[in-house]
């Protein structure tokens, strides 16, 4: 029993836990902060534009069923309005960075020694040896 509780004490305090609980907790706030700028701020300035909020009255009728398109027309125009945002959030974030040009994402096994390398390495960092990289 002692060995379980040791065992389990160690996985839930490990780095790689509380980095993931600490990532988690900040992207919901964050998320929750894009959804007020997008719901409170950039939907209101489109209904100014195009005189409505949302388009949830907009309703078809067919042999006495209600389809509801206006409610999908509000949901996808929020998805768009809320992707548009992020991107310019990421991009403003990475300019203030620094960051702006981020390398390739992956890894590749290295020709000569079988360790992972980045894609876009053209040294392997463990045998020091050159590799072509994959990705410029």
């Amino acid at each position: 029993m002692r060995t379980l509780l040791t065992n389990f004490r160690n996985f839930a305090f490990s780095g790689s836990l509380v980095d993931l609980a600490v990532g988690l907790a900040i992207g919901a706030a964050f998320a929750t902060v894009v959804e007020s700028l997008v719901g409170d701020v950039i939907l209101p300035l489109v209904a100014a534009i195009f005189g409505a909020p949302n388009f949830d009255a907009l309703v078809l009728t067919v042999n006495g069923g209600e389809i509801r398109y206006g409610s999908f027309l509000t949901a996808l125009v929020s998805f768009l309005l809320l992707a548009l945002t992020i991107m310019f959030l990421v991009q403003a974030i990475r300019r203030a960075t620094g960051r702006e040009t981020a390398g390739a994402q992956g890894s590749r096994e290295c020709d000569h020694c079988k360790s992972f390398i980045p894609v876009d390495a053209s040294v392997c960092m463990f045998c020091t040896r050159d590799v072509q990289p994959l990705a410029s």
